[in-house]
């Protein structure tokens, strides 16, 4: 018997098993599978997308936290001092649970060591600003307002650090890297005032740089503790104080 003709369907998946090609079929269903598999792709790119948007919202939510309950400890601690300050009071002042504040801190030396290092930072920024070498060039208000500015205003944005750290019971590991920059202020001054007047002797230059930082701290206390509508007017008087003192230098040099 003579074989039927092929239909041309027939024909076309025979040419395409000769050649090793899939049918029509065949290559749907992979079509069809490589569609759902980018599919599923696109769905766990979204998860992840999702989920890695959700973990920066609990991570700023945690730090904000975190700023919180430090800034409860600075109160607390300035207000009874470190050895009578407690983690539920910290944590009442804050408005959360105590147990809300162990998961964040173990106790409260780590809150300490957490201001310590805030103040830290704070601290060395502003002395970046007030101590640039640049400041020297300048008319001696101007460089003068330069150098006090930053530093009035990291203790007006930190009122309860300058108590906390000036007190005698926080731990002296915790205190120390901010007691190492305050004490790094004379040696500061002293490098502007060495730009601008060279030629001033080494020993006169510490005892003006020295003189220079008690003016400083005799007013900073008032200037940090008055009402703000009179807190320019304390400014203005450190600043004339010190330009007072430092000018005859520069008539003599």
């Amino acid at each position: 018997m003579s074989e039927k003709p092929q239909t041309p369907a027939k024909a076309e998946a025979e040419v395409r098993r000769s050649a090793g090609q899939p049918s029509e079929a065949h290559a749907a269903g992979r079509g069809g599978g490589r569609a759902a598999e980018e599919e599923r792709g696109g769905e766990r790119g979204l998860e992840v997308r999702a989920a890695e948007r959700a973990g920066r919202r609990r991570q700023a939510r945690g730090e904000k936290r975190m700023e919180e309950l430090t800034d409860a400890a600075a109160v607390e601690f300035a207000e009874v001092g470190y050895a009578k300050a407690t983690t539920n009071a910290i944590a009442k002042r804050a408005g959360v649970s105590p147990g809300t504040l162990y998961q964040f801190f173990a106790n409260k030396e780590a809150l300490a060591a957490a201001l310590s290092e805030r103040y830290r930072v704070a601290l060395q920024e502003a002395h970046g600003r007030a101590f640039d070498p640049s400041a020297a060039k300048l008319p001696l208000p101007e460089m003068v307002e330069r150098m006090i500015r930053p530093m009035v205003e990291v203790n007006l944005a930190n009122p309860g650090f300058k108590a906390l750290f000036a007190g005698p019971d926080l731990p002296e590991h915790l205190t120390a890297p901010t007691r190492a920059l305050q004490a790094a202020v004379v040696g500061r001054i002293a490098e502007v005032i060495a730009i601008r007047l060279p030629d001033l002797p080494a020993e006169r230059l510490e005892t003006t740089a020295a003189v220079a930082t008690q003016i400083f701290a005799a007013l900073l206390g008032t200037i940090v503790s008055v009402p703000a509508a009179d807190r320019e007017r304390w400014i203005d008087e450190l600043k004339r104080a010190l330009v007072g003192y430092l000018a005859p230098l520069e008539s003599e040099n």
